[in-house]
């Protein structure tokens, strides 16, 4: 099964593709992890991608295309392969319909977390962890069953990601309709878009997403 996984930051596309690694055998694809591993290896196509970052430049979509495909040419991918953060636009979706029909895979599904972006601004806004050994808390959801003590290490240190603010999370949301939700058009008359209400708990949008990979 070959999916894309859509939704904007904090949507919890990561988290439900580490699921789907662990039950289903599938390989999560991110663009930022080929392009690191394939300017670490030196391939070809990655010593492209390492001489344009070296200018400062952004990585062209012809590159990250041919680092996709080379990826796709490994054998861990046969199982089945999740895309998060490609394709991010319109060309880049036509892109990866060629790569695709060349190599003879078939993308089942493109899955899309929906949320709300008051609720989701409030579940970002109001995490933070253990300083010392990263246990997840919220200021709304799940706060330290002693106030001020970790449940996990019994630290009294925390800290919030400094990008976990209201403006950072708009702006992102923001970012998301603009560039990446117009992709939906390209794949809803082929009869693939599907749609996961992504403010569910985990366990329930995992749920919604298993019940779509079921259909086949």
């Amino acid at each position: 099964m070959n999916i894309i996984l859509l939704g904007p930051p904090g949507a919890g596309k990561g988290t439900q593709a580490s699921k789907l690694e662990d039950e289903r055998g599938m390989v999560q694809l991110s663009t930022g992890d080929m392009l690191r591993a394939a300017v670490a290896t030196k391939t070809p196509v990655g010593l492209q991608a390492k001489e344009v970052m070296e200018r400062g430049d952004l990585v062209s979509d012809e590159i990250v295309t041919g680092i996709l495909s080379d990826r796709l040419d490994e054998d861990d991918v046969k199982g089945g392969f999740i895309l998060d953060g490609y394709p991010r636009t319109e060309a880049q979706a036509h892109s990866l319909d060629a790569l695709l029909a060349e190599k003879g895979m078939p993308l089942d599904h493109v899955i899309e977390l929906v949320v709300d972006e008051d609720a989701l601004v409030e579940r970002i806004t109001g995490r933070f962890t253990c300083a010392n050994c990263g246990e997840g808390y919220h200021d709304t959801f799940k706060q330290p069953r002693v106030e001020g003590v970790c449940d996990a290490c019994g630290s009294t240190s925390f800290k919030r990601r400094p990008d976990d603010n209201a403006e950072t999370v708009r702006t992102r949301m923001q970012e998301y309709r603009t560039k990446t939700a117009p992709i939906i058009p390209h794949y809803e008359p082929k009869g693939l878009v599907r749609r996961v209400d992504g403010m569910a708990d985990i366990e329930g949008v995992s749920d919604a997403i298993a019940a779509i990979l079921d259909q086949g």
